[in-house]
């Protein structure tokens, strides 16, 4: 009898069979597959995944050997092995990679070292194997196809095989780590994560919710919020009028998109099917904001959040290591989400990094992004040097993947089609979307003239005393620069001048902090008759700009590219309670602090829109400016991140040992791939800081093994500060962090252990990490 799950018995009658392994997840596979149309090589990649452990070593594994096996490689031989035409070895290719990188993560097809499938495959030998392992192999492909079509345009077809390469893998990964769950959690050895309703199952009461919120409204009394209704009822009906695709909401600041937006996805879904909603939000500042608006109007119950990550970090480049490490027990460890849930809120970098990665724990969820309404919170934040590929992303999951995706932002980027000089080119533009007549929104042009709220001031430069300056004038202003440190520097300087109502927000304090920060913020906001009238001087990053509902009298605004003006006067006399003639966006350029380069370039391409257009806040404008975003970037600018190692049609020769020696079909370099898509560029890396009780009693059950670490880090997330790589590998050196539970969680939970290193108004203070902390000393 040969063995895929071992346990403390030692008749081995707890033992789980192979065979029953296989068969388990291929039917769960299988299943996964199905709404996607690739039931078949899902299937076919659950068969197959662990073939490998029909060899003698893994056995002696289970019984106790030390020596590392890979087991991942033999399935990805054996269907090699089968393909004989063009058509089958391009199919195999894609169930091969997957297969091989079940544990690992997904390799490339060729490369250097042992990240590549073909340095693995050539030479293989099957006469290692024992048992029936043959008996699970296809004697051909032939059954195995799919809709797309990879003879279109190369650079067109690569990229959307590609993406059905990874949701044939996120089948498999999701199926073999759900059956290895359950095996465990019949046994009592792990506390089964939570199951999830189907959107279908909480359709009803989700849009019973929502229109009881609507009503709560009761008739709109005030010029905003009969647009509101107004803009609401539209995208209700377009819900339902507008088949499944694209969909663009062009909506100002202030004029409920969120809601908006929810009531398009809840009667979008209910009306064409979808299996669940996604609400994708450019920075965890608004998760909270956006996470309590929908408990209010749906429930808690079935809304994942899904933001900072805590998760194994790398593909693991020793596949007999990680096919050894990660393949019982060990593999429930890492906190992998799913997104099961029927509402899943997430932001951008979770979102857009899943759709290129090369790690399980990340690709995991594709099968279940398949299908849904995607909502874009804040489209235009989608990062430059990403865009044609995040572009291209966006289309493949409304072509091929049966997804409804809203680009939802008072600054629409101009991704419309009709846009763009093909001919000059010579093929299609890669950021041209099919956007004719998928606006849901009414009449945008008359909203943006309607919703100016405030008036725009050109400064020239200035300098951080004459900022300090301007706000001791105004007992209620925001100012917004473009880095972290110069906010710290700024707020200090502010600090020094004992200037009342000083507030302090960037990503160094983790969510939770900020959602207390914003909460106090809003309330002395309100207006004297509501409690409010306090001293409120705000210095934030461009994390404010994003959605953030907050309405102070002035704000001042280092330049930037004028959606994000445009974004930073929306925090701007919101709910226009004020005159628009003084309420002021003063922009300014920084003296002490140099612009990113990027931020630079975007306030070039503003100032040349404002030499075309007087209103920067019409459409017209904010069109032009990123025609001339485009135009200055250029298309490479534009495809950081391009997929240069896939080559249609290239030939190698591997597998020698087999009938044919050249073996065709796309080169798909998925890990060089995901290295070069990141979305954060540095990298960051989570450190979680223990502000309160809550995220007191999470850590302390680190160290309970039975409870799944999934679990964990939800209740982890609010408490995460992103860092520097380097400065997190400072703080660990220096025992200022270490990582909790490492025996049994792996180097997933960074937990800061100086609390004089987080300051209560400025958060997570890294720059001194090497050196100790006063409380660390001992004299």
């Amino acid at each position: 009898m040969f063995y895929a799950h071992s346990n403390k018995s030692d008749d081995r009658s707890d033992w789980e069979p192979l065979a029953d392994h296989l068969n388990r997840v291929a039917d769960l596979a299988r299943r996964f597959g199905a709404p996607l149309k690739i039931a078949a090589a899902a299937r076919l990649a659950g068969l197959l995944h662990d073939i490998g452990k029909y060899h003698p070593a893994f056995q002696a594994r289970l019984n106790g050997a030390r020596d590392r096996v890979d087991h991942s490689t033999a399935g990805a031989a054996a269907i090699m092995r089968v393909a004989r035409t063009s058509d089958e070895r391009a199919i195999a290719w894609l169930i091969a990679q997957g297969i091989a990188g079940h544990h690992a993560g997904l390799p490339d097809r060729n490369g250097a070292d042992l990240a590549n499938l073909c340095a693995r495959l050539d030479g293989f030998d099957f006469g290692r194997l024992g048992g029936d392992w043959s008996d699970f192999v296809p004697d051909t492909l032939q059954e195995i196809g799919f809709g797309l079509d990879w003879r279109s345009p190369k650079h067109e077809a690569a990229n959307r095989l590609a993406m059905l390469g990874r949701m044939i893998f996120s089948c498999l990964v999701d199926a073999d780590f759900l059956e290895t769950e359950r095996y465990y959690v019949e046994r009592g050895e792990r506390a089964k994560d939570r199951d999830w309703p189907s959107l279908a199952e909480c359709l009803p009461s989700f849009q019973a919710g929502f229109q009881a919120k609507i009503d709560g409204f009761g008739e709109p009394k005030s010029e905003m919020a009969r647009h509101r209704a107004a803009i609401l009822s539209t995208v209700r009906e377009r819900a339902v009028s507008l088949e499944p695709g694209l969909f663009t909401l062009d909506v100002p600041t202030g004029g409920g998109k969120t809601l908006a937006s929810l009531g398009f996805a809840l009667d979008h879904a209910a009306t064409w099917g979808h299996r669940r909603i996604i609400y994708g939000i450019p920075f965890t500042s608004i998760v909270d904001q956006t996470a309590e608006v929908f408990r209010e109007v749906l429930g808690a119950e079935a809304i994942l959040e899904h933001h900072s990550a805590v998760e194994d970090e790398q593909p693991e480049r020793d596949v007999k290591k990680a096919d050894t490490d990660e393949f019982g027990r060990d593999k429930m460890r890492l906190a992998m989400e799913n997104w099961a849930a029927p509402v899943v809120i997430t932001t951008h970098v979770q979102l857009f990094e899943s759709l290129f990665a090369a790690r399980t724990s990340r690709a995991r969820k594709l099968h279940n992004i398949a299908g849904s309404v995607i909502v874009l919170d804040e489209a235009q934040v989608l990062p430059k040097p990403l865009l044609a590929p995040t572009v291209r992303a966006i289309d493949a999951l409304a072509r091929d993947w049966g997804c409804s995706i809203v680009l939802c932002t008072a600054t629409q980027p101009a991704f419309d089609a009709r846009r763009f000089d093909t001919h000059k080119l010579g093929r299609r533009h890669p950021l041209a979307l099919d956007l004719e007549g998928r606006e849901l929104a009414p009449d945008p042009d008359t909203l943006h003239r309607t919703f100016v709220r405030n008036r725009l001031i050109q400064a020239g430069e200035m300098d951080d005393d004459a900022l300090v300056s301007a706000l001791k004038d105004e007992p209620q202003a925001l100012v917004i620069v473009n880095s972290r440190a110069h906010a710290l520097a700024l707020f200090r300087l502010a600090q020094a001048e004992k200037l009342d109502g000083l507030v302090h927000l960037t990503t160094r304090q983790c969510a939770a902090h900020r959602k207390a920060i914003l909460k106090d913020v809003r309330a002395r906001l309100k207006p004297a008759d509501e409690g409010g009238g306090q001293p409120c001087r705000l210095i934030a990053t461009s994390l404010i700009e994003a959605g953030v509902d907050v309405d102070f009298p002035k704000a001042w605004r280092a330049e930037a590219g004028l959606d994000q003006i445009v974004q930073a006067a929306g925090r701007v006399n919101r709910e226009m309670r004020r005159p628009p003639e003084t309420s002021t966006v003063t922009v300014f350029r920084p003296k002490e602090s140099k612009p990113p380069r990027e931020i630079k370039a975007l306030a070039e391409a503003m100032a040349r829109t404002v030499q075309q257009h007087d209103d920067l806040f019409s459409r017209e404008a904010i069109q032009t400016y990123f025609d001339e975003v485009y135009w200055q970037t250029g298309v490479e600018g534009l495809d950081a991140a391009p997929l240069r190692d896939l080559r249609d049609g290239e030939t190698r020769g591997i597998l020698t040992q087999m009938s044919y020696t050249k073996v065709q079909g796309v080169d798909i370099a998925y890990r060089t791939i995901a290295e070069r898509y990141r979305m954060i560029e540095t990298g960051m890396l989570p450190v979680i800081v223990v502000l309160d009780d809550v995220a007191k009693g999470a850590v302390d059950k680190l160290s309970l093994a039975n409870i799944p670490s999934g679990a964990l880090a939800r209740a982890l997330q609010p408490y995460i500060v992103q860092v520097p790589p380097r400065a997190r590998a400072l703080l660990v050196a220096n025992q200022h962090v270490a990582f909790a539970a490492q025996d049994i969680r792996g180097d997933q939970f960074a937990v800061l252990k100086t609390p004089s290193l987080y300051d209560e108004k400025v958060g997570l203070v890294w720059e001194n990490a090497d050196y100790a902390a006063i409380e660390g000393l001992v004299i």
